[in-house]
């Protein structure tokens, strides 16, 4: 199917010369690795497309041009590296070249035509690491033609927007779940924005497996912030100072689970012994904390990767059968929760 547009695109080419979009790809890049008589046939029909003029005069014999930009919201963390990681892996192994830049989300402070301009350099997607892509840079990138596909997005059933992300409610009742198996009844949750379908999809998990085994959730039990370390801290001090204090604390990121850890230390509840905390992401941070965290795993590389290769397919005028894909979480059970301890902490109905 031709792109809207009328221009000719990888897949157009790919179809011509009975070969892959990742063939063609690894031919506009520059790649040594396509034989001399593939290239010369794809260079061909390159040409007869008019695709050749279209190519930044820096790609020429350049196969480490960029044709992907990432751009990352915030400062790098465990977090996105290993989606960058994934994005990179996937470049490398489609002939690929990825850039990335740090000024997702500043609308505001976007210069003009920046869009235009990374279209103009040779890119050909852009893969957006941000909570919430603003509506101008949305737009500017549809008027530049380059197809946007936004990793883990915070409501990410937005119409028209493409994204790639993990099983968010899955993920959190099978953490509570895993607290609830090994005896604990007091399981409080620290979590991300309230204004954030993914992270109030991991806590509506978490509620569903309490509610399921009929144990109740007080208010006092849910803390919300930014997943950050500081916000474990904050929302981990707050329920532990309560009377009844949580048995054990699902934290909705390895960041906040950390600090959850920290308020613990503070008050000397040793973990796991007087308090089991779960983490979600399985980052770096994962095995820094001590004990190491036990944590739902969300399979970040895998999703850099799919975007990746989501985002080359609509850069080659394909069509998706889904504009929201979402990999499989899984629990990853480490030293930082263990059986509820009877007596000092415990639940005084099973004492």
């Amino acid at each position: 199917m031709p792109p809207r547009d009328g221009r000719a695109t990888l897949s157009t080419v790919a179809r011509s010369a009975g070969v892959s979009v990742t063939t063609v790809s690894k031919v506009v890049n520059g790649r040594p690795d396509v034989g001399a008589g593939t290239r010369a046939l794809v260079e061909s029909l390159l040409a007869q497309h008019d695709y050749i003029g279209r190519r930044s005069p820096a790609a020429e014999g350049s196969p480490a041009t960029a044709r992907i930009e990432v751009v990352l919201e915030g400062d790098l963390n465990a977090y996105s590296t290993k989606i960058i990681q994934g994005v990179l892996d996937a470049g490398g192994e489609a002939g690929i070249g990825v850039a990335i830049g740090t000024q997702a989300g500043a609308d505001a402070s976007r210069p003009r035509g920046w869009a235009r301009d990374l279209a103009a350099a040779g890119r050909r997607a852009v893969i957006a690491v941000v909570d919430e892509p603003p509506s101008t840079d949305r737009a500017a990138l549809s008027r530049a033609h380059l197809p946007l596909v936004v990793i883990a997005p915070l409501n990410p059933q937005r119409e028209r927007v493409t994204s790639v992300g993990s099983t968010n409610f899955a993920g959190g009742m099978a953490a509570a779940q895993h607290l609830l198996a090994l005896g604990h009844r007091r399981i409080g949750y620290v979590g991300g924005s309230s204004r954030s379908a993914r992270d109030q999809a991991r806590m509506h998990g978490y509620r569903a497996a309490l509610e399921a085994a009929g144990v109740p959730v007080p208010d006092d039990y849910q803390r919300t912030g930014d997943s950050r370390y500081q916000d474990g801290i904050a929302g981990g001090a707050a329920q532990l100072d309560l009377p009844e204090r949580p048995t054990a604390v699902f934290a909705g990121s390895d960041e906040t689970a950390a600090g959850v850890i920290e308020a613990a230390r503070a008050r000397g509840l040793r973990v796991p012994d007087d308090l089991s905390v779960v983490g979600f992401d399985d980052t770096e941070v994962a095995r820094l904390t001590s004990p190491p965290l036990t944590t739902v795993r969300q399979p970040l590389r895998e999703m850099g990767g799919v975007a990746l290769r989501t985002a080359l397919r609509l850069a080659a005028g394909e069509k998706l059968d889904s504009h929201h894909v979402e990999l499989a979480t899984e629990l990853i059970v480490r030293g930082s929760t263990a059986a509820r301890q009877v007596g000092g902490g415990a639940d005084p109905a099973t004492r």
